[in-house]
């Protein structure tokens, strides 16, 4: 087998979608991020008594009064090279020039806890943070999970701060009143109105997404800032926008509070995100999958398989059942259910509502951490040992512990069998199953490069098409 392998990664999957697996599309997307340029989860003060306000003569007076205050402008300083002319970059001489990008952030706790962003701290040398009292703070990054797009920060004050108070965005509602507060444009404490359009949105085509859809306005610079309620509780981090031009056209989308909460208090924990697996395998129920699986329904996860050993095989269910409701929360389309479950983590007992041949059923399910990752091409990855990586000569990686059955006679000729280490996948060092599932959702091109270590120590990097 040649180094160059014209293999189709996309081909193995058939179709079927996984939460103990990744499921691939390759579309684009035109959505633009807005970004211009050890403790426990009692720390950050939760209300889930959240109830609807209708009606028309709705006062937003209160709920602003409480966000502008917890609401922080966040200043991110990069330094990136510049050439000055032709012979300084024939001969690779380049000056170092700050450049500085804006965004917004929310004060969660009172002692200088901060949620915002990913992409709008990332890759930053310094961080300072200005309140809406315009006292000015240098920030420690504390951590961040790119594939959520969260990170938490943390600043040191002489008093207590202003914060905001998480609510439920599970109760959230379709036109449902919100606020978006942030500072767009490097206009501080701004705030604008509008409803929920939209929830389990997934931007990506990659079932990996569950943002909240509202019509508040967002520009750049809201970035990172606050989705309240009408009574002033946190119910999302504002994230993106939909436009062909960078500026705020009709849409922006916030990643729910519930996922943001346990994203950062896992990043607390643990010093990284740690999810639940649910153990199932199948697709989202519509018209056209639910006559494909020979059923009436057309809302719901589909289950085609389990996987051994998980809580779902545990708990009793069964290929055949249509996975409705999880916790109370209507699961109608594979985005509900990732959404979900981004909410909770490993050793969470979930109540699962399945329709099981016409009748319902409620399951208890005890979610598992994730110990493997499957990338068709080549295989099951796991976490491998400190000595494991050792003896071969590296110090990250993930181990190749089953072979893709269809592939497996061309990896074995050229000398690649388990125990093999996936040390990179498209330029992305993977030190954990998270990483590998981010760089796998990166993979938007043609092209998939992996990085493997043999059982020899031989380095060596295939490409795929």
């Amino acid at each position: 087998m040649k180094k160059f392998l014209s293999l189709v990664c996309i081909s193995v999957l058939g179709g079927a979608l996984t939460l103990t697996a990744y499921k691939h599309f390759f579309e684009d997307v035109s959505v633009n991020q807005t970004i211009e340029n050890k403790s426990n989860a009692t720390l950050f003060p939760v209300n889930y008594t959240t109830t609807s306000n209708g009606g028309t003569n709705v006062d937003f007076t209160t709920a602003a009064e409480k966000a502008v205050h917890s609401v922080v402008h966040v200043k991110n300083t990069t330094l990136s090279k510049s050439y000055t002319s032709f012979e300084d970059i024939f001969f690779g001489r380049s000056q170092q020039r700050e450049q500085v990008g804006t965004g917004s952030g929310v004060i969660i706790s009172p002692d200088g806890y901060i949620i915002t962003n990913n992409h709008v701290i990332d890759g930053a040398q310094s961080i300072e943070i200005t309140t809406n009292a315009n006292k000015t703070f240098d920030a420690e990054l504390i951590g961040t999970d790119p594939n959520t797009d969260i990170a938490l920060l943390k600043i040191e004050s002489d008093e207590s701060l202003n914060y905001t108070t998480f609510g439920d965005s599970n109760t959230a509602q379709i036109g449902e009143w919100v606020l978006a507060v942030g500072n767009p444009f490097n206009l501080t404490s701004t705030v604008t109105a509008g409803i929920i359009s939209a929830k389990s949105r997934d931007l990506s085509g990659q079932n990996t997404q569950s943002f909240i859809q509202t019509d508040a306005a967002v520009n750049p610079g809201n970035s990172g800032g606050a989705l309240v309620n009408i009574n002033g509780e946190l119910i999302g981090i504002n994230t993106a926008i939909s436009s062909q031009t960078g500026s705020y056209i009709g849409y922006s989308f916030a990643v729910p509070s519930n996922i943001a909460r346990k994203v950062v208090e896992n990043i607390m924990e643990f010093g990284n995100v740690q999810n639940g697996i649910l153990g199932v395998i199948g697709g989202e129920l519509n018209s056209k999958n639910s006559k494909a699986y020979g059923v009436d329904q057309t809302e719901g996860f589909f289950v085609t398989g389990i996987q051994k050993g998980t809580g779902a095989e545990k708990a009793g269910i069964q290929k055949g059942d249509i996975i409705q409701r999880m916790d109370g929360v209507a699961i109608s389309k594979f985005s509900d259910l990732k959404g979900f479950l981004n909410t909770k983590s490993p050793n969470d007992q979930v109540d699962v509502e399945i329709l099981r041949e016409g009748y319902k059923k409620n399951v208890k399910v005890v979610l598992e951490k994730r110990t493997t990752i499957d990338i068709p091409i080549i295989g099951t990855l796991k976490e491998p040992t400190k000595e494991h990586l050792s003896n071969l000569g590296t110090d990250h990686g993930l181990q190749l512990s089953e072979l893709s059955e269809t592939h497996r006679e061309d990896w074995e000729l050229d000398g690649i069998f388990e125990g093999s280490v996936v040390t990179a996948i498209n330029a992305i060092k993977i030190n954990s199953i998270n990483d590998a599932q981010r760089a796998l959702e990166k993979y938007s091109n043609a092209v998939l490069r992996i990085a493997l270590v043999k059982n020899n120590g031989e380095k060596v990097v295939y490409r795929f098409r």
